[in-house]
């Protein structure tokens, strides 16, 4: 990765200086030099080149002096570290520069050794200090994200758990109810064999009430109505198994099974909508075993992975108003080595290599900011790698879709 930093110098013949002593690091892409010749200058080549990694200053230098950008500079970048220059004989406004947060110092005439050595001392606590603020970022990250899926976890159980008591309830009265229901068709037939001919205002009433069509559809809409609460039961079971967790210790699940959970909790957004058609999802299950594993972070990385799909389906079809079908693909299959692969694919708008570059870092999405948070793929990597010692990578074209791969191993090694 190639450090970047500001020289601020009044002095022409510095650039060049600086050019020459650095020119090897600079072929080999190690270190890029920004030039500004004055504070002004300086503030708007920061504002261009937002990367910067370190500043170079002078402090004596017309129209903004070294210690006047010092202190703009902890205005707009406090984490920025500063090394001042100037004249031995200036120890004075050297010691003012270290009294405002200035990193280092080094004194006129440049001996380039020192630079050099101040410079990659420089950059390695900068360095350090971009590790600590990442480690400090994804320790965070991951709090929010535990807290966010532990409120999520109990919640959807909480659902599923008062959506069982009514289905219950209804089922069990179904059942009654049918029985009691052909208790009265029977006893109805009876007294249409044993009364064929009823009196007039009998008869108008079952002329009325179209007691025929009474008789045949009722028990269709039991039957119907024991479907509804069967499906109802199956959404209550997808439910609980999304939310599973078993963070204390893995267990065999089976994969499909939380696949299938999470598609079904997607399932509104898969239908068709007044901006797309309904999204197909084609399915090529191989013959799985059970995976030891973490049943309810591995669902949060399946919803992660397929929301992600379904939102680059929909601005597919926003963007561009083809005629193409959306379509995810979810392929899985036992690798040698005992191993899993399951691959999750959409023919969406894809994804340029420096957005892929960038895509498993938090905070970064591409999403409007009511619509991604920048964690999901971030702690889906996480969960993967760290939780399942497996990989999670994804492969994408521009215009063509994007495919994320999961690998993980079947059986988790014991520790020794």
């Amino acid at each position: 990765m190639t450090a970047k930093i500001l020289v601020v110098d009044d002095e022409l013949p510095i650039e060049r200086l600086i050019c020459q002593q650095f020119r090897k690091k600079i072929r080999a892409k190690e270190l890029e030099f920004v030039f500004a010749h004055n504070g002004v200058e300086a503030l708007d080549k920061l504002q261009n080149n937002p990367q910067i990694d370190m500043v170079l200053t002078d402090i004596n230098m017309p129209e903004m002096d070294g210690l006047t950008l010092l202190e703009k500079l902890k205005e707009i970048e406090p984490s920025l570290k500063t090394v001042v220059v100037s004249a031995y004989s200036d120890m004075a406004n050297i010691r003012k520069a270290m009294n405002h947060d200035a990193f280092d110092f080094l004194t006129k005439p440049i001996d380039f050794q020192d630079l050099e050595v101040t410079i990659n001392r420089t950059l390695g606590y900068v360095q350090e200090l971009k590790e600590t603020q990442r480690q400090f970022q994804q320790v965070q990250t991951r709090l929010i994200q535990k807290e966010k899926m532990s409120a999520l976890g109990q919640l959807v159980a909480g659902v599923a758990h008062e959506i069982n008591n009514p289905v219950g309830f209804i089922a069990g009265n179904l059942t009654h109810a049918q029985s009691y229901i052909n208790d009265i068709l029977n006893l109805l037939h009876l007294y249409q064999q044993h009364y064929p001919n009823p009196v007039s205002d009998i008869q108008e009433e079952i002329e009325q009430i179209d007691l025929d069509y009474l008789v045949e559809d009722l028990p269709q809409l039991i039957s119907s109505m024991k479907v509804g609460v069967e499906r109802i039961n199956q959404i209550s079971v997808s439910l609980r198994n999304f939310s599973r967790s078993d963070t204390s210790s893995k267990v065999l699940a089976n994969i499909h099974e939380g696949i299938e959970s999470t598609l079904l909790i997607l399932r509104h957004r898969l239908k068709a909508s007044a901006a797309r058609p309904a999204i197909e999802v084609v399915k090529d299950y191989g013959d799985l075993p059970q995976v030891e594993c973490y049943p309810g972070p591995l669902n949060q990385v399946f919803m992660n992975i397929l929301a992600n799909a379904i939102d680059a389906l929909e601005e597919a079809m926003l963007k561009e108003k083809t005629e193409r079908s959306p379509t995810i693909k979810i392929c899985t299959e036992v690798l040698e080595g005992d191993f899993v692969e399951i691959r999750i694919a959409d023919n969406g708008v894809g994804m340029t290599e420096d957005v892929q570059k960038q895509l498993f870092e938090p905070m970064f999405t591409t999403k409007a900011t009511n619509k991604g948070t920048g964690l999901g793929l971030s702690i889906s990597r996480q969960i993967m790698v760290e939780k399942h010692k497996g990989q999670l990578t994804c492969s994408s074209k521009l215009g063509w879709g994007t495919e994320f791969i999961i690998k993980m191993p079947i059986r988790q090694i014991k520790k020794v």
